[in-house]
């Protein structure tokens, strides 16, 4: 371990919002360390897609400037509201209860964590998002030591997209023995 096992107080409750709620696929805590330095070098807007019981946006939170905002969306309005209660006392976070595409009207964003594998896909849709300069954190890839990547036996179309993409400058990171992510910078 290479950090604090310490965590932030809205990390905290988000967790325990995820363990009563039996919500056992939050963000990690290499992630999460990895959101809250990303967050920390940005201005304007961040968000998050897929906010599940809000453990990414507690990540945001704990790294970005105080004049940063925050926006999530969440699918589930009564989840939704439970997430908003925790961040109640945080003004600069704000959780939306719908689909992701409610975000966009917040955009561009200049930190942007997508943790929702369909949306991934909608590489087009999520450049747009981004302003220029803007970094994109796409979460929860199963690692492959192959090129093109291989998972389950076939290529894994939307890592491949993402790393070979122009629009980007992009790298795979591996957080864990059976996780990793992409960290790409929109140019």
């Amino acid at each position: 371990m290479s950090a604090p096992t310490d965590l932030p107080d809205l990390v905290a409750r988000t967790l325990d919002l995820s363990r009563r709620r039996g919500f056992i696929t939050s963000t990690r805590h290499e992630t999460g360390r990895l959101l809250a330095a990303l967050a920390a070098s940005r201005s304007g807007t961040l968000a998050e897609l897929g906010t599940g019981c809000g453990v990414g946006s507690a990540w945001l939170h704990s790294g970005a400037p105080k004049e940063a905002s925050i926006v999530s969306a969440e699918l589930d309005p009564d989840l939704a509201e439970d997430v908003q209660e925790i961040f109640g006392d945080a003004e600069n976070v704000r959780v939306l209860s719908g689909d992701w595409s409610a975000l966009e009207e917040f955009a561009p964003f200049s930190l942007l964590f997508v943790d929702v594998r369909d949306v991934m896909a909608d590489i087009d849709v999520l450049a747009d998002m981004l302003e220029a300069g803007g970094i994109a954190v796409l979460d929860d890839f199963v690692p492959s030591s192959f090129w093109p990547p291989i998972v389950d036996g076939q290529v894994d179309s939307i890592r491949e997209q993402w790393l070979t993409d122009e629009r980007f400058a992009a790298v795979e990171m591996l957080i864990d023995p059976d996780a990793s992510l992409i960290i790409a910078t929109r140019r």
